[in-house]
């Protein structure tokens, strides 16, 4: 089958998903295009144009699928490229705009309306998670409600009838235990997100603090990748836990970052916007337990014995009750008993490749295959 796929912000979990399919489905024939992940609005708003007028030979070519991102302005570029225009496509959504925080109003309408069309354009779509679903259905019908006259019935409806979900997979490679902490080590914690406010590092940092206050021994991995503007909360606790302190900063490496997770005994999340927790995901399959709020797409993903109390109003309730769990944590590893990490495997392309295949048979009008 003849495949254009489209990545229009092709961050790093979007670019190794795309890849991931590439490699997993050799025997499609695969035409690639992606913009790097910066200016946003203007991205998400100008990719059909930058394509259909920049890359008008490729795009013409007969395709038998279209396989895009929610990002990608698909209603747009199937109008301005009419041989696209008949071409059944799978859009898949690793976020939706409508669950962001602290964007204003009409920095948020744009690109979910974006989305929205690219879904209503798609003949199938598909999500990474059951809480991004509901999130993005929720959010077409309240933005519907705010719509002053001809409003269609059954916008919602429509996307969730031709709606499935599957995540986005772990590579085979890190499901490779090739090493571990240390047998004497102290509890060593690792918090390896985006140094952006909506992973709430302010939390992290105040459960830190009363551990540090109350005497704990633990070791602190606090990782990801960092950009010229970052909460403030970074500067101000390195000072007071200087002594805990492991890595700092972004591990550029793969091979460098797996092996801060293997070393590291739990890993940790304050998120207060995540649609799959790719990042926890990767920790727990190198060896980590995982503790994250009782909030977002977590609870699909980890038992109720790996998240604590979420508050998302009372950030210090919340680093209370997240302090309260490390220390237990820490007790029980210095007593030998700290418990083994979830099973992970279903998260790897070998569990989901067969759910890529049906899904991408589907949308392009083609027959399942049967497999024993």
């Amino acid at each position: 089958m003849r495949i254009l796929l489209l990545s229009p912000y092709d961050t790093r979990s979007h670019r190794r998903w795309r890849e991931g399919l590439v490699v997993m489905f050799p025997e499609h024939d695969w035409t690639v295009m992606a913009l790097p992940p910066r200016n946003f609005s203007w991205r998400v708003r100008g990719n059909s144009l930058s394509w259909a007028l920049g890359e008008r030979e490729r795009l013409q070519r007969p395709y038998e699928l279209i396989v895009a991102t929610s990002m990608t302005d698909l209603s747009a570029l199937k109008g301005m490229v009419p041989s696209l225009a008949g071409v059944p496509a799978m859009v898949y959504f690793h976020e939706n705009q409508f669950a962001y925080p602290d964007r204003r109003e009409q920095q948020r309408i744009e690109p979910a309306v974006v989305s929205l069309y690219a879904a209503l354009a798609a003949t199938r779509v598909v999500f990474n998670s059951d809480y991004n679903r509901q999130t993005f259905l929720e959010g077409v019908t309240m933005l519907l409600r705010r719509m002053p006259d001809h409003v269609p019935a059954g916008v919602a409806e429509a996307v969730a009838q031709r709606s499935s979900i599957i995540p986005v997979p772990l590579e085979p490679s890190w499901f490779e235990r090739t090493s571990g902490p240390a047998p004497d080590a102290p509890i060593t914690l690792v918090w390896n997100h985006r140094w952006e406010y909506d992973k709430a590092p302010e939390r992290l940092f105040a459960a830190l603090v009363k551990l540090h206050e109350a005497g704990l021994d633990f070791r602190v991995h606090v990782i990801g990748h960092r950009f010229h503007r970052q909460p403030e909360a970074f500067e101000a606790a390195r000072p007071v836990l200087q002594s805990h302190i492991g890595e700092w900063g972004t591990v550029e490496d793969d091979v460098d970052y797996r092996r801060v997770l293997r070393d590291s005994h739990v890993v940790l999340s304050t998120a207060l916007h995540e649609f799959q927790g790719l990042a926890v995901q990767e920790a727990v399959a190198c060896g980590c337990l995982p503790l994250v709020p009782e909030r977002l797409a977590y609870p699909e993903f980890f038992p109720d014995t790996c998240r604590y109390a979420s508050y998302p109003e009372d950030a210090g309730r919340e680093a209370d009750a997240l302090a309260d769990r490390l220390a237990r944590l820490a007790a029980q590893h210095q007593r030998g008993e700290l418990p083994a990490p979830p099973v992970s495997t279903h998260m790897g392309w070998p569990a989901l490749a067969d759910r890529y295949a049906d899904v991408l048979a589907v949308a392009a009008g083609q027959q399942v295959t049967a497999r024993r």
